[in-house]
């Protein structure tokens, strides 16, 4: 990766980078109920202040092959307005890890959940949401990821952000054909 990316991060992740292995496992089972307990804790910690609470990321497609970390996605109100979520989520037990504009994300102390937190309204949002859906009812498009990632895994990465960057294209070729089924036009193919 370039001096550029590396500056970057530098500046938004807490704790520098980290070169951690990629391990990409079978889909487990218990990986929604897992998600549904982190969802009691947040909604517990935040109250009124979710907008919206989402299971997202590999970890929410049954039979997707992935990294063994729950993704959750997070919309409040106002994403600057940290007092209204950071403080109850920290004593929660979860630990601020990004803050960069538009986006918080914060993980747990064994590194097995992330979650990510936008202001609702956040194109981001619709973004995740329709890779998910897409990927929950695709199996091409399943197969095609899990390949990409398994792939991936095998390279060495300086930190977790730039295996997510590699995945880029795919997940943009993906995307393309998830918000053509979410408007409900035909599904086009390469």
């Amino acid at each position: 990766m370039s001096a550029e990316s590396d500056e970057l991060l530098d500046a938004v992740l807490i704790g520098g980078r980290e070169e951690r292995a990629i391990v990409i496992v079978d889909y487990d089972d218990d990986w929604p109920s897992r998600y549904e307990a982190l969802a009691e804790v947040i909604v517990e910690a935040v109250g009124n202040g979710v907008v919206l609470l989402e299971h997202i990321g590999s970890t929410a497609v049954p039979g997707l092959a992935a990294k063994p970390i729950i993704d959750i996605l997070l919309t409040v109100k106002d994403i600057e307005g940290e007092y209204t979520y950071l403080g109850m989520l920290e004593k929660a037990g979860l630990v601020l890890r990004v803050r960069e504009s538009g986006h918080r994300m914060l993980r747990t102390p064994a590194k097995d959940v992330h979650l990510h937190v936008f202001s609702d309204g956040d194109p981001a949002i619709a973004n995740y949401l329709d890779l998910r859906d897409w990927l929950r009812l695709d199996q091409e498009d399943r197969a095609l990821y899990a390949t990409t990632k398994k792939s991936l895994a095998q390279q060495r990465w300086t930190d977790m952000n730039y295996y997510a960057d590699a995945k880029t294209e795919v997940i943009t070729e993906i995307l393309a054909r998830a918000r053509q089924w979410r408007q409900g036009t035909k599904v086009a193919r390469n």
